[in-house]
């Protein structure tokens, strides 16, 4: 997406970039689709014969019955759904679990429970996030030195707060 800047502050032009992209639905359930106009991820569904309990730090591989082809350069990012994180404790154990564009399988989640409760996974449930991103693959240059910065080699905390 490219925003550019309008009259005011208020005001803006924007350009959604939208992409067309294989899906399967062997699932029950709807498409995937946006909660809103300017949402970054949509909600994936549990696709389920009975409910599942997820117990205290259990976690278990939950299908969504969605089987999808990216086109090169891109990935699809599977991440938690704020609300089920903060209320329930349940969260996407590989955070951002990463679909690779060369990947033909049913999308599945990692879903762990962090709370001290057993939570319930109902067929249809939204489960998580994913998130299409483009990326690039990098190709390694082999020094014998990196160049200087002021930083350096601080790592965790070393700017301060």
């Amino acid at each position: 997406m490219t925003i550019f800047a309008g009259w005011k502050s208020t005001l803006q032009n924007i350009i959604i970039f939208s992409m067309k992209i294989k899906i399967n639905n062997q699932s029950k359930h709807a498409l995937p689709e946006y909660a809103t106009s300017l949402s970054a991820g949509m909600d994936l569904r549990a696709n389920l014969a009975e409910s599942v309990i997820l117990k205290p730090l259990e976690r278990k591989l939950i299908p969504t019955g969605l089987f999808i082809e990216l086109p090169e350069g891109y990935e699809a990012q599977i991440r938690p759904r704020s609300g089920l994180a903060l209320k329930k404790g349940i969260t996407v154990l590989n955070s951002p679990g990463t679909i690779d564009a060369d990947y033909r399988g049913e999308i599945g989640v990692i879903l762990i429970n962090l709370s001290a409760d057993d939570f319930e996974i109902a067929d249809g449930e939204r489960i998580c996030q994913m998130v299409i991103a483009q990326h690039a693959q990098a190709e390694w240059i082999e020094v014998e030195a990196l160049t200087d910065t002021k930083r350096g080699a601080g790592g965790f905390g070393h700017t301060g707060l």
